[in-house]
């Protein structure tokens, strides 16, 4: 089964050739907000936005991708060809993610996935990707479901919900070194089950000694790679899918707990929750809730009358900048 969506970030000189080959070419002019251009072709819509995007969706996009996007817009080809560019991500190797790092409320979710070459085909197929591409809480959830049938077992997930991680904090004093550990207890937990998977590739957040550091006797022999954009690599984009569906699974059960929706970030609905939940259980719901380092703290705290004293060791104020929010 073939994809039947395809996403590209077009330079401008590809835009202009897009824009051209539409209008002077067989194609049904349809409207789309915020786009430069949009038309039906057979069996796949194309649509160039005014970002610079360029969606192609239907069950012929694949070969609109193949046969006219590639060789006339893009002028490489790339489709079908992944693993001659890329022969690295059909190999045998675990990716790690994470979700809820810039959330308030809720955990950090950290997961590892295992791929092989029949797992990356499959995963492309199915659609998997960035979990930040994929808007609907639901799609994510749905997608997880999938993506869990095919690893089976290969796979781990760690949860640090909020009183562990404001323990964390406490002690470690910085983001990066929280998510190095759950990074290495990720990893150590998927080798324990596929023992002689021998790479792991993550995002880069810090200096990968910091997770090498955390990583036990047995996680010790992996090869650790991190780089920029590593949710491109098929292990890493359904790691991130599984974080995400986890992540919005706690959410969803910390809000039925306490009869209250939960909204995700740290937005001004966010701080109202928080308020709110401060108002029927006291300050000290906040270290089993939310995330206590981050500032959107010291607003609820004052807004009800309360300081970070009222939250103990564990509801320690920022003392530094906590590196980039996901």
């Amino acid at each position: 089964m073939q994809k039947t969506s395809y996403t590209y970030k077009l330079t401008e000189p590809q835009q202009k050739r897009l824009i051209e080959l539409v209008r002077t070419g067989n194609y049904r002019p349809t409207e789309i907000p915020y786009t430069h251009i949009a038309a039906d072709a057979e069996n796949c819509r194309i649509a160039l936005y005014t970002s610079g995007k360029c969606v192609i969706q239907g069950k012929g996009a694949h070969d609109w991708v193949t046969f006219v996007l590639e060789p006339l817009i893009l002028e490489s080809a790339t489709l079908g060809y992944e693993e001659i560019h890329n022969p690295e991500v059909f190999q045998p190797h675990m990716g790690v993610d994470e979700s809820g790092k810039g959330d308030f409320f809720g955990p950090l979710v950290i997961a590892a996935a295992f791929v092989n070459k029949p797992l990356a085909k499959a995963f492309d197929e199915k659609g998997v990707r960035d979990s930040k591409t994929v808007t609907s809480d639901k799609k994510a959830e749905e997608m997880a479901r999938d993506i869990r049938k095919m690893l089976g077992d290969r796979y781990a997930i760690v949860t640090i919900g909020p009183r562990a991680y404001n323990r964390l904090y406490a002690k470690m004093r910085n983001v990066n070194n929280i998510l190095a550990w759950g990074h290495a207890r990720a990893i150590e937990n998927l080798l324990e089950k596929v023992p002689d998977c021998p790479r792991a590739v993550s995002d880069q957040f810090g200096p990968k000694r910091q997770i090498e550091q955390a990583l036990m006797k047995h996680g010790r022999s992996i090869d650790l790679v991190q780089r920029p954009k590593a949710e491109s690599d098929p292990a890493v984009a359904a790691a991130s899918i599984l974080a995400r569906a986890g992540f919005i699974n706690a959410l969803r059960k910390m809000g039925e707990q306490h009869d209250i929706d939960i909204p995700k970030g740290a937005s001004d609905r966010v701080r109202e929750a928080a308020g709110k939940l401060m108002e029927a259980h006291g300050p000290d719901i906040l270290l089993d809730t939310v995330k206590c380092h981050f500032r959107t703290t010291d607003a609820v705290l004052e807004a009800a009358g309360h300081s970070r004293k009222d939250l103990g060791a564990e509801g320690q104020p920022v003392s530094k900048p906590f590196g980039k929010r996901k």
